[in-house]
């Protein structure tokens, strides 16, 4: 590994037989030793042996070990001569975050904080397995994978209004629910509206610090400010959509004539049957999950008029951290058409992007960092620097640091909860393992991350937000 500069570096074509690109590490020293403790390098490395790679093969700084791919890689692939990996999406598709920016200031929840919590989650399903308030028959099913948030704004679950502050406005246009398994959709039915478990919450927290006056006034954020963060994916779906399709990659390569330095880099060229079959699945379990967040925001909504009366709770953003995407980007000075999968990333477009909502057209695509459990979530901006060099691609969070058997064993949850009190977070989770394999310490420090982003260039702080209550599964 050669270090570039302060915050970047290059792993050369020679680290490894079969690299085609280069890699490229965003990182500080201190981040860079964590990163270097499992696996990411080497898997940064097996990426850039992929056939029809363009660019670099990247990792963001909350960047560790994955299926395949490292969690925090980004990848382009050549659209007409390179191959689509489901490890290069991952088992949660579209696994994302939505932040709500309410028209209360934290003085006015005062004590009615606890039933708040209380009344989000007995309105929100959390847990693994949890089956949601909605029923879905099989024909509802495929217009929620084809329609995204649509359908669930169409069926009473928010407003037009919502879907212009959605990426991609909630729904990805090709998707198609045929190519969806019925394995896949069985157990995706009935888990509609959840939150599911591990890292996924919802957030309570409020504006403590704007680092962009201009950037938070557009996007309605400003000091002392009570937001909540949604952070949840395609559920059980989407899992089943990538394990579905891993088993077709690794049997259409042999066709293909395609080998790869590990078989968890399983693919197929981006425009053969299979290719194509899992780009519309993939975007079938996307949309799920875009509706799914819709609806968690329905029932936050409800949950503050309630206990509060009205709150606002308008959109700010909405961004995927687990997808391949159609887009043109700069690649060796002309315009070309790629996929980019991001795994564990997320999309950082500037301004004057057709693809960003027209209000915030003139200062760039909000970009939301979640935080670990108790700690400060970010909101930067997108940058011109991130469309040179990171195919407008940022950091989706801190990055975990210990793994959930090792987290468990660090603290009780009896003991998380306590020291979560004393900071002035409550707390209410579905399980107590599912509290203490989530604690802050297994994670990387958010605030080095966002500033190692920051302070490259890819992405430009604009607000920290800080927790007050927090909902797990």
């Amino acid at each position: 590994m050669k270090k570039l500069d302060t915050y970047r570096y290059v792993i050369p074509k020679s680290f490894q037989p079969g690299m085609t690109v280069e890699g490229m590490i965003y990182a500080d020293e201190q981040l860079i030793r964590a990163i270097e403790r499992d696996q990411t390098l080497v898997q940064v490395a097996n990426v850039a042996t992929l056939p029809g790679l363009v660019g670099r093969s990247l990792a963001m700084p909350d960047a560790h070990q994955g299926y395949g791919f490292a969690i925090g890689g980004v990848a382009a692939s050549d659209l007409q001569e390179g191959v689509v990996s489901a490890g290069g999406v991952g088992f949660d598709i579209n696994c994302g975050v939505r932040l709500l920016a309410s028209s209360v200031q934290r003085e006015a929840i005062g004590g009615r904080l606890d039933s708040l919590l209380n009344q989000m989650f007995r309105d929100i399903p959390c847990g693994a397995g949890k089956k949601g308030i909605v029923g879905l028959s099989f024909q509802d099913l495929d217009k929620v994978l084809e329609q995204g948030a649509g359908w669930a704004v169409e069926a009473g679950y928010g407003t037009a209004t919502d879907l212009e502050y959605l990426e991609e406005s909630g729904c990805i246009r090709n998707a198609d629910a045929s190519k969806v398994s019925q394995r896949a959709k069985q157990r995706g039915r009935d888990q509609l509206g959840t939150l599911g478990s591990g890292n996924h919450f919802a957030e309570v927290q409020y504006v403590t610090e704007v680092y962009h006056e201009e950037a938070a006034k557009v996007f309605g954020l400003h000091p002392n400010q009570i937001v909540v963060m949604i952070h949840t994916g395609s559920r059980g779906l989407g899992h089943q959509v990538c394990t579905d399709y891993l088993e077709i990659m690794q049997e259409a390569m042999k066709r293909y004539k395609i080998t790869v330095v590990d078989r968890q880099l399983a693919c197929v060229p981006i425009q053969s049957p299979e290719g194509q079959d899992y780009l519309k699945a993939m975007a079938a379990a996307a949309n799920f999950a875009f509706a799914n967040r819709q609806m968690i925001t329905h029932w936050i909504r409800e949950a503050f008029r309630r206990i509060l009366g009205h709150a606002g709770l308008g959109i700010v953003y909405d961004v995927a951290h687990n997808i391949a995407k159609e887009e043109v980007h700069k690649v060796g000075g002309e315009m070309k058409k790629v996929l980019v999968h991001r795994k564990g990333a997320t999309r950082a477009f500037p301004k004057h992007r057709p693809e960003i909502p027209r209000r915030y057209f003139e200062v760039g695509q909000p970009v939301l960092i979640p935080g670990s459990m108790g700690t400060s979530s970010y909101v930067l901006v997108g940058t011109e620097q991130a469309m040179d060099e990171t195919f407008g691609s940022s950091c989706h969070g801190a990055g975990r640091a210990k793994s959930r058997h090792a987290a468990k064993k660090e603290i009780t949850a009896e003991e998380l909860v306590r020291q979560l009190k004393e900071k002035g977070i409550l707390v209410r989770g579905a399980s107590k393992s599912g509290l203490t394999e989530e604690n802050p310490n297994a994670y990387k420090d958010v605030n080095l991350v966002v500033d190692v982003v920051h302070n490259a260039g890819i992405a430009k702080k604009v607000a920290k937000l800080v927790p007050i209550g927090v909902i797990k599964g």
